[in-house]
């Protein structure tokens, strides 16, 4: 197959180490480097620059590229030898840069590649790795190109082709058909034209030391190849239900798929012979299940223990016909038995829910000593009351049992807390003739602390207002002044503990809150006997707000914090949210230090105040949970999250962190009422190492809408509380609000048991969202692209008409231009008609699915490391080199310059249609107010559909009638002055 494509490699220059001395074993001390090029099959070499460790080339070379299809499995070398002797030569070091990195000619940029040992070179690794070759490799299409005459090689080896990324692609299309094709997805990130002319990492290593190489190739998408990515869709399936009936509600259950168990109920004993000479009993209860054991705790001399534990083992871990129940007796050397109880699983009852629950019974354990236990045995599916407070078969051996239990969670009301320090009076500070006292208010509520500017004086007015966020039940409000006596050295002078049970609340911001004095506690009592440090204050719980610990786009409430506000706003519950988590497939172990070798996985799901976790499923890749829970829905435009973590709190160890496997969120007004979903949904995370599918999420979904009208009502509704509008929150603070509501509920619920960890929270509230990366700024960038594409398209639709380049096109319109001037009262019943059509023929092509994770929306499938190091690098403080640090720096610095440009070139369009009347420019002014005058005699005598239709018919005249260059009101446009001339 013959194509044009070739690959281009312009080597640049090397950096060698200049400052280290180098001896070659024949005594030849310089260095005599070359670059030897080597791509399918094909090797060329560069000049040798003689006695220079800093050699420059820029020398272009061209390879031909055989198969454009296979341009990902390609593999280009570059060595750099010096000359040790006419004959000989060494190995300096090589770099590999794979197919998937090569990008467009308008694309590249010269990039400084750290050289690599060469594993036959028998030089130190350290001297390898301070030395770099600067390149530019780019693939182009220009016929006018010439390959360089190559030497092949024999054949192709292990180093030229990369099995390991093979990424199938489709037909591949000509080059005479590129230019005319459209992706309707946005281009990959290559194609912004946001590279800069700076030192960069190489965008791709050996792959067994790095593994972001697996991105899609850029260069299929940006030459007409169209590679066939990773799956990320969602897809419907069809399990079976509520044990086949979809329609019944008996069990509350229906959403999910059966699952049988058998319960044991241990409750207490009574009783118990002891066994030991010395007459004590430290007992305990082993339930026996075929292989499965499960364990009570013992009671040291006890032999009347409680227990109240409860065992569920899954149909699939009923290998035997029998139960066995068995008591014993703990000691140091051997346990002793003291007795039993055996039960025939077929003659074990069936509990079905919302039956009550299976009254326990008393069985003797011993026949000759006696003792008595209370215990239940019955079979049960996933719906019974014990099922979340038991322990499953699956982790029986568990040290922290608490932890694989599923249980419903509520997160504790949240409120802001607006302080305005006013001033203070009488401080009591140390005499100090060498400085005046510089005192500031220290305000301090769970983690969060804020402080007021110094002021010199012992009577001191601040008038600073502060927001913190408070959570119920509430802790003391702290403050405290402090005076700064050095630089890092402060006293304090008094405190006030202020509970905030006792603080004034406000609905609205029509109540005006009273400013209240405030006694200090002072450290200083014993220097001044008779003071009163007071300090006047004007605090207030905001009830009208509602905390946001979730970003605005995807929050699952908007309910203000006072709950008096829910019944005077009249907001109905609009519905009912059912979730059926039924399990998740193709699980992947991302276990980083290789301890474990499968995965523990739960599910977490979140919707308004209420957080549910489901049962943890130990060691499998395919877990099944089959659990459902229910939320009342008040808003449409709300979001429920699902996430999926893998357990690593099983063997005790609190310090580990859970693994986060991926999430899903599903929008609630994009539900039909009514309607059970039944998807599939991946698991997607982005890491350092790139995007990765971690399996696949199985959910059924189910809104009810109780009241249609409320729900229709509730789209002309504010979205958000009254206080919000009446007085908005600064963006800047609202994230640093954001921030402390997120550890707020976090260090509540961590107290939970088990408790719901702080990675868990962050991750679900996506805590942040609101960091800065390249790989946002660009989606944003193509989403905004995306938005405009229409109204640009239409331009270049109207450019055509006027061009008459389509003359029936243009006829037409010139038709229904005279028909809409001569009966203007039809032009919005017409757009109006239209619009109503244009819906009518989009119901067709409507989503069916709920919208998931899009990857390329979002630049997630391909994407350059670097960016993401550096998305993921650490914040504030980076943990990169100075020298990476200033590289980015760099990068962003003229990203912001264009953007500086764009921004700056908008708002002098907006400076000159101010100068119209401003006089700044005196002459354009009077030309402007002439023309303004003598307009206004010509509208007024001229009747306005005419003066319409003229200007319309002189905008769509034909090119013959035009000129090359600019109208003349543009062109006095342009000439307007903006403030520009007045920037520095």
């Amino acid at each position: 197959m013959s194509n044009n494509l070739k690959l281009g490699v312009e080597v640049i220059s090397a950096r060698l180490n200049p400052k280290e001395e180098i001896s070659y074993g024949d005594g030849y001390g310089g260095v005599n480097a070359f670059v030897e090029l080597r791509f399918d099959d094909q090797k060329v070499k560069t000049s040798t620059k003689h006695d220079d460790s800093s050699p420059v080339w820029n020398e272009k070379f061209f390879f031909n590229i055989s198969e454009s299809e296979d341009l990902s499995n390609l593999v280009l070398e570059a060595y750099v030898y010096t000359k040790t002797s006419n004959i000989t030569k060494s190995c300096l070091g090589k770099i590999r840069i794979f197919g998937t990195a090569f990008v467009p000619y308008s694309e590249a940029v010269g990039l400084n590649y750290p050289l690599e040992k060469d594993k036959w070179s028998v030089f130190s690794s350290s001297a390898a790795i301070r030395r770099e070759l600067a390149l530019k490799v780019f693939v182009t299409d220009n016929p006018s190109l010439k390959a360089h005459n190559p030497t092949h090689t024999k054949k192709i080896t292990s180093n030229t082709r990369h099995r390991f990324h093979n990424i199938p692609s489709t037909e591949k299309s000509k080059p005479s058909q590129r230019k005319h094709q459209q992706s309707p997805q946005p281009q990959p990130p290559q194609s912004l034209p946001l590279q800069t002319q700076l030192p960069q990492r190489p965008p791709v290593m050996e792959a067994s030391r790095h593994q972001a190489v697996r991105f899609a190739s850029p260069i299929p998408t940006a030459m007409g190849l169209n590679p066939n990515p990773p799956d990320y869709s969602i897809k419907e399936t069809n399990p079976i239900l509520g044990g086949g009936k979809r329609g019944r509600t008996t069990t509350g259950h229906d959403l999910v798929e059966p699952m049988e168990f058998l319960f044991v109920k241990i409750v207490k004993a009574r009783n118990l012979p002891t066994m030991d000479p010395t007459g004590s009993l430290d007992p305990y209860i082993e339930v026996k299940l075929g292989n499965f054991t499960a364990k009570t705790k013992h009671f040291e001399k006890n032999q009347n223990p409680i227990w109240n534990d409860v065992f569920a083992f899954s149909k699939s871990d009923q290998q035997s016909n029998f139960l066995d129940v068995v008591v014993m007796d703990k000691d140091v050397i051997k346990d002793d038995f003291v007795g039993s109880i055996r039960f025939d699983l077929n003659e074990i009852p069936t509990r079905v829910a919302p039956d009550s629950p299976l009254a326990p019974e008393w069985h003797r354990v011993n026949a000759e000593k006696g003792g008595e236990i209370m215990l239940a045995v019955w079979f049960g599916t996933q719906a019974d009351e014990a099922f979340s407070d038991a322990t499953y078969s699956d982790a029986l051996n568990a040290v922290n049992k608490s932890s694989v239990r599923s249980k419903v969670y509520h997160s504790p009301r949240l409120w802001y807390l607006r302080v305005n320090v006013i001033e203070a009076q009488d401080l009591v500070v140390v005499p100090d003739r060498t400085r005046f006292p510089n005192p500031f208010v220290t305000i301090k509520l769970s983690n969060q602390m804020v402080r007021t500017k110094p002021s010199q004086s012992v009577n001191p007015r601040w008038n600073e207002e502060f927001t913190l966020v408070a959570a119920e039940p509430f802790e003391d409000l702290v403050i405290s002044i402090e005076d700064r006596v050095a630089v890092n050295r402060e006293e304090t002078i008094g405190t006030v503990k202020i509970p905030i049970d006792s603080i004034d609340r406000r609905v609205d911001d029509n109540r005006t809150v009273p400013n209240r004095w405030f006694s200090l506690a002072l450290d200083n009592q014993r220097r001044v006997r008779f003071a009163t440090t007071k300090l006047l204050l004007n605090v207030c719980l905001e009830g009208g707000y509602h905390v946001l610990d979730e970003s605005t786009y995807y929050s699952s409430d908007f309910r203000p914090s006072m709950k008096e506000l829910w019944n005077r706003q009249l907001q109905p519950s609009i519905g009912v949210l059912e979730l059926g988590v039924l399990g998740v497939e193709g699980l992947m172990n991302q276990s980083q230090d290789g301890k474990k070798e499968t995965v523990d996985a739960y599910c977490v799901a979140k919707y308004g105040t209420k957080w549910v976790r489901t049962r943890t499923v130990t060691n499998n890749l395919n877990p099944r949970f089959n659990e459902q829970y229910t939320w009342e829905v008040y808003e449409p435009a709300t979001v429920i999250t699902i996430g999926v973590f893998d357990n690593d709190q099983i063997n005790g160890n609190g310090s580990n962190r859970d693994g986060k496997i991926g999430k899903v969120r599903v929008r609630i007004s994009t539900l039909e009422s009514g309607r059970i979903y039944t998807n599939s949904y991946p698991l997607l995370v982005l890491g350092p190492s790139g995007l990765k599918k971690m399996g696949e999420l199985h959910l059924a979904i189910r809104f009810t809408c109780t009241s249609m009208f409320q729900m229709l009502v509730q789209y002309f509704k504010p979205l958000l509380p009254k206080m919000h509008y009446a007085r908005p929150l600064k963006v800047v603070q609202q994230e640093i609000l954001r921030q402390h509501a997120v550890n707020l509920v976090a260090a509540r619920l961590s107290r939970a048991e088990p408790p719901l960890r702080k990675e868990v929270i962050e991750y679900i509230s996506d805590s942040n969202s609101h960091f800065w990366s390249m790989r946002k700024s660009r989606a944003n960038l193509f989403r905004l692209r995306s938005v405009f594409s229409g109204l640009l398209g239409t331009g270049e639709w109207f450019q055509d008409i006027c061009r008459w380049k389509k003359p029936v096109a243009s006829t037409a319109v010139h038709v229904l231009y005279f028909a809409f001037v001569c009966m203007p009262e039809m032009i919005l019943p017409m757009t109006s008609l239209c619009l109503f059509m244009v819906g009518v023929w989009n119901y067709r092509l409507r989503p069916r699915q709920p919208p998931h994770m899009d990857t390329r929306l979002s630049f997630a499938d391909n994407i350059h490391p670097e960016e993401l190091n550096e998305e993921f690098d650490t914040f504030p403080f980076s943990s990169q080199d100075m020298g990476m640090v200033k590289m980015r720096y760099e990068r962003l610095r003229s990203i912001a310059s264009r953007a500086q440009t764009v921004v700056g070139d908008i708002a002098g369009q907006g400076e000159r249609v101010m100068a119209l009347l401003s006089w700044r420019d005196p002459r354009a002014t009077s030309i402007f107010m002439v023309l303004c005058l003598f307009s206004s005699v010509v509208l007024y005598v001229v009747p306005f559909k005419v003066f319409v239709l003229l200007a319309g018919l002189y905008i769509m005249r034909h090119p013959r009638f035009r000129r090359k260059t600019p109208p003349g009101l543009v062109n006095f446009f342009k000439r307007l002055p903006a403030r520009t001339d007045c920037m520095l």
